[in-house]
């Protein structure tokens, strides 16, 4: 996954900017981002304050962690009954 040029707490501060009333145009500009990512960090960010966003960076962290783990774990399952049923 391509990293973003800004982090979470820029994101927060670009959308406030918005709230505050500038035009998404005008902050679109001004940062150098398209329309389109605004939008999307928008739809992903909108209303949250900085440690909101932290919180949601750690439970997705955690959350790929889990999923890596049940997908070795199932892999181990499956090379397990291979094994076992080649045997008998």
């Amino acid at each position: 996954m391509k990293r973003s040029r800004f982090t979470d707490e820029q994101i927060i501060g670009i959308l406030k900017e918005h709230q505050a009333g500038a035009t998404a145009k005008d902050i679109c500009r001004k940062h150098g981002i398209s329309d389109a990512t605004f939008y999307k960090w928008r739809s992903r960010f909108g209303g949250m304050e900085v440690s909101e966003a932290r919180r949601l960076k750690i439970l997705e962290d955690e959350n790929a962690k889990l999923k890596k783990l049940l997908a070795e774990s199932m892999l181990d399952v499956s090379t397990l009954r291979e094994m076992l049923s080649k045997n008998f």
